[in-house]
């Protein structure tokens, strides 16, 4: 395993260096080497697929990592001699005999955490563990890690993942499964996490999270599941962030990401029917967020605070730099404006005439003039006329106005 960390692992692509380093590997006794042949070969049209399959089998038994492969948590590839794309999520069927399995991972290999073998909660951690800290992931490029242990898996992960530069990592999703935020989940052993114990400290603490975002240095997609994952995120060259709940406990976006293109955000109610106020929006400022483009807010359910979305964003100093954005309804309501709502919108159109899409799920205006609290929906000719000075579209109704 010595030769996973030296500088004789080639920098680049070519494969006449990455032949010298698998007639290196092969010198040392290290499968990996008639592995890599045996890919070339492949990518040339000259190989059948079952031997490569079963040459990185061997290198997993030399490794020790058959086990892993074998309880079916984690799913894998390779590529030249190292781990590539890796998905992890807790398989339930090999639970029962899982305690052995780990205690021969805790034995055979080096860890980063310190895991309790009694506690088969931290199991998971286990599993993660053994390959996050294993030189074979050094090349990682893509990540998925769908923890249900989260209590103790999340920070451990971090922990592991930050072990060790991820040079080549661009794509990571991290998370746990959930209908509503705030609501209680099932460990591995039956018992309860509540997610909100998390909420001033994070899942994963801030010193391991500023820690493993400083070893991803090329992160560039990113997808978050989950309430309170970490209390903050600052990333230099992240593009693509997706929010899935209240996953940070400092504030609802990050506070640093200055290469950041596109931004997705899915929030609903909690699990005590509660939804979070809009007046977040007003974290979205050009000065926080030079460089975002896209910015979708289709799944975002906020309540209006002083302002629906729309008209925050309307005011909002970022809209004149983004390109796309799409907001789950545009509702104009006399309660939120001083103007007739038909009237506002007739003001707003020009601010949102350079968007190259605007989507709404739903839209709605609030008919002042029938004096009964009904609303001026898509297809009333009214808002028709209106939308194309938005270049707007409303998206997935049964009457929806398409006027992009």
């Amino acid at each position: 395993m010595s030769l996973f960390d030296t500088t004789a692992v080639p920098e680049s692509d070519d494969w006449e260096a990455w032949l010298a380093y698998a007639d290196l590997l092969t010198q040392e006794g290290d499968l990996r080497g008639e592995a890599i042949r045996q890919e070339h070969h492949r990518e040339h049209g000259d190989a059948d697929p079952s031997r490569l399959t079963a040459a990185y089998a061997e290198v997993e038994r030399q490794l020790g990592l058959d086990g892993l492969r074998e309880d079916g948590s984690w799913q894998f590839t390779w590529s030249r001699g190292f781990i590539d794309e890796a998905c992890f999520r807790l398989a339930k069927d090999t639970q029962p005999q899982r305690r052995n399995l780990v205690e021969r991972l805790l034995t055979d290999h080096p860890h980063t955490t310190t895991i309790d073998l009694a506690d088969p909660e931290q199991w998971e951690s286990a599993l993660i563990d053994t390959l996050l800290a294993h030189p074979a992931t050094h090349r990682l490029r893509t990540l998925e890690l769908h923890l249900t242990d989260y209590h103790h898996s999340g920070e451990h992960s971090a922990i592991s993942l930050a072990s060790r530069q991820r040079p080549r990592l661009e794509r990571m999703y991290y998370g746990y499964d959930f209908t509503y935020l705030c609501e209680p989940s099932e460990t591995s052993a039956g018992k309860v996490i509540n997610p909100e114990d998390h909420m001033c400290t994070g899942v994963v603490s801030a010193e391991a999270g500023e820690t493993l975002w400083r070893s991803l240095p090329a992160l560039r997609t990113l997808e978050l599941d989950g309430g309170f994952l970490f209390n903050d995120f600052e990333h230099e060259t992240l593009t693509q962030l997706r929010m899935r709940g209240y996953t940070f406990t400092r504030s609802m976006f990050p506070s640093a990401t200055p290469n950041l293109v596109s931004l997705e955000v899915d929030v609903r109610e909690n699990v005590h029917g509660v939804h979070i106020l809009n007046d977040v929006l007003d974290e979205l400022t050009p000065q926080r967020f030079p460089k975002l483009r896209n910015l979708d807010l289709g799944n975002a359910d906020f309540d209006p605070e002083e302002a629906t979305d729309f008209l925050i964003l309307a005011n909002s100093p970022l809209l004149s730099q983004l390109e796309h954005l799409r907001i789950q309804d545009l509702v104009i309501e006399e309660e939120y404006c001083e103007d007739e709502p038909l009237d506002v919108l007739m003001e707003l159109a020009p601010k949102f005439a350079h968007l190259n899409s605007f989507l709404a799920d739903e839209i709605y205006i609030e008919d002042t003039a029938a004096n009964d609290g009904s609303y001026i929906e898509a297809g009333a000719e009214e808002v028709k006329r209106l939308l194309p000075r938005f270049n707007l579209s409303q998206r997935s109704t049964a009457d929806a106005v398409d006027v992009s």
